[in-house]
């Protein structure tokens, strides 16, 4: 019977993310994931190992990170699917090094929100340090999952609030710089231009470390392809999306440096991870002081949820690909249609993490998976518009090329702890992977999704 079979057919349909996000909504949960205030906690450490030349250091990195945001955009048009640079290496190189590529992208992404619960947790005990850091790190914990869990049309709204709260406090920093510097400009044109250029200390090698530096300003914009599927228009809107959040990050965070360099030529101060608060403190007084404070918290809240946001998704799509068990991994909530088993999962190990780890060391985690995943995508445009493509061009050749370079030098650059927990968490992938696919020799059965050719209609792709 006609009713009959398209009941069943209506019951057997699997529940699908929605398409709920625009262009904005996309750019601010870019913004949001990196933070307005990035180049804050990074403000000391930049100036004592670039002697000064913050400005310049954060302009080279987003040169640097331009090249790798063109690949991701041209990678999520070709294929608007959850799972970013993982999805793009599995279909567009092979399935065995997308996996490994994968596997790599959930240690940063689960680090991100560790990293972050950590540092929300210190940070609020400095308003209220009879608060231990345990019950903080469940605070935190609970909050990104809580967050997460009531859907992504939540999520944006609350992105929104972040965004307007962080947008206050920037112009407030920026207000009392420019009334300190009415009041004591630097000497000349040369004091103007010393955070751009200071021939005291500039030589090419200190600039390049701290453009190598620089560069983690803008770690965390790969988290917009992850949101493809749920995207209107997504061929469109995460190219400009993954483009426009990187150049709005650098000419704010160049302002805001530009004007702390200003206010603060020395390049020492009280303590190095705070910089930027005394710099505060200095230019508007004490109340300036407390409300970064407060600012880089509520940021570090919004990026740690961002990122919650962006393992779900990606161990979403590795699960509907069924390269670990889909029964689990690519489950949607029908009434919130969000990963919940996901975002479960990573809250519980953000907790732990939150407890084992160190913030440096969790940076440095979070970045040795980062730059493989950066590394990958840009391997992949390169394959797909200059190797296969029909039209090579210096578009399609350069950006891929030089994306791929630059994440290379940086990921060489890792201290060793980094680097041997790194290389466990890969072995230990490598090995689960080789268990569950019989050492690579069955085929990863894709998932269904759009291509930007007509007659890419789904994958199954053989070792």
């Amino acid at each position: 019977m006609p009713g009959k079979d398209s009941s069943s057919s209506s019951r057997a349909s699997p529940v699908r993310l929605r398409r709920a996000l625009g262009l904005p909504a996309l750019v601010l949960y870019g913004i949001i994931l990196i933070q307005p205030t990035a180049p804050m906690p990074l403000f000391g450490a930049a100036a004592e190992k670039a002697q000064g030349h913050v400005v310049t250091t954060i302009l080279i990195g987003m040169v640097a990170m331009l090249f790798t945001a063109i690949s991701y955009g041209r990678m999520a048009n070709a294929y608007p699917s959850a799972g970013s640079a993982y999805a793009y290496v599995s279909r567009e190189i092979h399935p065995a090094l997308g996996y490994f590529v994968g596997w790599g992208m959930i240690f940063d992404y689960v680090m991100n929100p560790i990293i972050c619960v950590i540092w929300c947790s210190k940070a609020a005990m400095n308003f209220i340090p009879e608060v231990p850091f345990a019950a903080y790190a469940v605070f935190f914990a609970v909050l990104f999952t809580g967050m997460n869990l009531r859907g992504i049309e939540a999520s944006s709204r609350t992105n929104a609030v972040i965004a307007a709260g962080l947008g206050v406090v920037i112009v407030l920093f920026l207000g009392a710089a420019v009334r300190y510097l009415w009041l004591q400009p630097p000497d000349g044109l040369a004091g103007w231009t010393r955070p751009f250029y200071d021939p005291k200390t500039f030589s090419f090698s200190v600039v390049s470390g701290g453009a190598a530096l620089a560069v983690l300003t803008y770690i965390g914009f790969d988290g917009i392809s992850t949101l493809s599927e749920e995207v209107h228009n997504p061929r469109r809107n995460v190219l400009l999306a993954t483009v426009l959040v990187c150049l709005i990050t650098g000419v704010l965070a160049s302002i805001q440096v530009y004007a702390a360099q200003l206010v603060w030529p020395e390049i020492k101060f009280p303590d190095t991870d705070t910089a930027f608060c005394y710099v505060a403190g200095k230019a508007g007084g004490q109340w300036l002081f407390q409300t970064v404070n407060l600012a880089l918290l509520v940021a570090t809240i919004g990026s740690g949820a961002g990122a919650h946001l962006g393992a779900g998704r990606l161990l979403y799509g590795m699960g509907r690909d069924n390269a670990i068990p889909s029964g689990f991994f690519a489950a949607v909530n029908p009434r919130t249609q969000v990963p919940s088993n996901n975002i479960l999962l990573v809250g519980a190990a953000t907790l732990v993490g939150a407890f084992l780890l160190s913030y440096p060391l969790g940076a440095e985690l979070l970045n040795f998976g980062a730059l493989i995943a950066f590394m990958g995508v840009n391997a992949s445009s390169f394959v797909r518009y200059f190797l296969r493509g029909q039209h090579k061009t210096v578009g399609s050749f350069l950006p891929p090329l030089l994306g791929f370079a630059v994440c290379l030098y940086l990921w060489s650059s890792l201290g060793w702890k980094a680097w041997m927990a790194g290389l466990t968490w890969l072995g230990t992938g490598l090995l689960y992977g080789a268990w569950r696919t019989a050492f690579f020799t069955r085929p990863l059965q894709f998932a269904r999704i759009e291509s930007d050719d007509d007659n890419e209609k789904s994958f199954t792709t053989k070792s």
